[in-house]
C-alpha cells in the first residue's frame, strides 16, 4: 500500500526566483522510512512542509493514503491530513507535564483510552518514570522522545520529522537515532525524515532521496545511492568522493594512477571522472616511483585521513591505520586499491 504519493509537485516563493521544489514525484510505501537528504536550501524542508499542509504547491498533487490532499484546486488543512510532526526544537508545551504533552493530540478520546495510549507510548520510549515532569526538567534526548511519543499518540498515517536530532550533541545524536529508528519500526510507522547529515540519512532511511537545488537527483535504497550514484553530485555529496580524471578506452579507463580495468558503455576517447572515496585509495612511502605528496594528515582516532596531491595536480584522500604517522611533504606512491566497480561519469556531467 502506498501511504504517500507526490506527482509533479513544484513550489516557488517568489515569481522570478528559482523553484524551492521543482517537479517532484515519488511514492512511499506504508511502513517505510524515507530520508530526504541534501545541502541547506535544496528543498527538503519545503517538501516536508508541502506534505504537512504548511505550504500549498503551485502545481502538482499530493496524496496521503490515496486521498488527494493538495493540488492547484484542492487543499486539505494540516489538522485533517492525519500527519504527526516532530520538529528540530521539539516544540513541547512548557506548562504541561510529559504525560499531558503526549496526551495533547488525544483530546476528546475517553479518559481510560488516553491513559492507556499515553502509558504504552511512554513505556515504549523509556519515559514512564518521568510522566509527571515538565519539559525544563528533561535532557535533550528525553525531550526528543517525548516529542516523538506525542506525534505517534494519535496513530497518524504519516510521521514527518524535520532535522529532529540537530540540537543534540554528537554522542546523544548517535544514541537517539538508534533508539528512534527502533521505535518507529516497532510501531510500523510511515516516516519522512529530513536531514542534511549523510551518515544519518544512510542509517535512518529504508529509502533515500537526494535533493539538489530543488530537484530530486536520485531516490533508492541506501546501498544503491552510495554504491551506484546516478549523478556526480550524488557521488560527491553522499560519500565525500574525489574525482580522478581519465579517458575511456576499450575495456577500461586510463587515469593518472594507472589503468582501471572495468567495463563501461562509453565510447573510446571519452573524457571521464572516476569517483574515488578514501577507502578506494592506498599509498606507500616511496623514494623512487613516487607519484604523490602528502599535503595534510587528519587524525580521526582509529585511523588517519591523508590528503594527497598527485603529481598530475589532483587531490585525493586515503585512509591509513592510526599507527602509521607520516609527515606532510613526504613523497608516496599512490594507487587505486578498490576491489569493487567504481563509479565513472562523463566529464562535465
Amino acid at each position: 500500500m502506498i501511504a504517500l504519493s507526490l506527482r509533479h509537485v513544484s513550489k516557488r516563493f517568489a515569481r522570478n526566483a528559482q523553484p524551492a521544489v521543482n517537479d517532484l514525484s515519488f511514492d512511499l510505501p506504508a511502513g517505510q522510512i524515507l530520508a530526504l537528504v541534501g545541502p541547506s536550501g535544496c528543498g527538503k524542508t519545503t517538501t516536508l512542509r508541502l506534505i504537512a499542509g504548511l505550504e500549498r504547491p503551485d502545481r502538482g498533487e499530493i496524496f496521503i493514503n490515496g486521498r488527494l490532499m493538495a493540488s492547484p484546486q484542492v487543499f486539505v488543512p494540516p489538522e485533517r491530513r492525519g500527519v504527526g510532526m516532530v520538529f528540530q526544537d521539539h516544540a513541547l508545551f512548557p506548562h504541561l507535564t510529559v504525560f499531558e504533552n503526549v496526551a495533547f493530540g488525544l483530546r476528546g478520546k475517553p479518559r481510560a483510552q488516553v491513559r492507556e495510549t499515553v502509558n504504552t507510548l511512554l513505556e515504549m520510549v523509556g519515559l514512564q518514570a518521568l510522566a509527571g515532569r515538565y519539559p525544563h526538567a528533561l535532557s535533550g534526548g528525553e525531550r526528543q522522545r517525548v516529542a516523538l511519543a506525542r506525534a505517534l499518540a494519535p496513530r497518524p498515517v504519516l510521521v514527518l520529522m524535520d532535522e529532529p536530532f540537530s540540537s543534540l550533541d554528537a554522542d546523544m545524536r548517535l544514541e537517539m537515532r538508534e533508539q528512534v529508528r527502533g521505535i518507529l519500526k516497532e510501531m510500523g510507522a510511515t516516516v519522512v525524515f529530513v536531514t542534511h547529515d549523510q551518515e544519518e540519512a544512510l542509517f535512518m532511511g529504508d529509502c533515500l532521496a537526494v535533493f539538489n537545488s530543488g530537484r530530486m537527483e536520485q531516490i533508492g535504497a541506501p546501498e544503491a545511492i552510495f554504491h551506484t550514484s546516478a549523478t556526480r553530485f550524488v557521488a560527491e555529496f553522499m560519500g565525500d568522493s574525489d574525482f580522478l580524471p581519465g579517458v575511456a578506452v576499450e575495456g577500461g579507463i586510463h587515469t593518472p594512477l594507472g589503468a582501471l580495468f572495468q567495463r563501461h558503455p562509453l565510447p573510446a576517447g571519452t573524457p571521464v571522472e572516476v569517483a574515488l572515496r578514501a577507502d578506494d585509495v592506498d599509498f606507500v612511502p616511496a623514494a623512487e616511483n613516487a607519484n604523490a605528496v602528502i599535503v595534510e594528515r587528519f587524525f580521526r582516532g582509529a585511523f588517519h585521513v591523508y590528503r594527497l596531491r598527485l603529481d598530475s595536480g589532483e587531490v585525493m584522500h586515503a585512509f591509513k591505520a592510526h599507527t602509521l604517522v607520516l609527515p606532510a611533504g613526504a613523497r608516496v606512491q599512490a594507487r587505486i586499491s578498490a576491489e569493487h566497480p567504481l563509479m565513472v561519469f562523463p566529464k562535465g556531467q
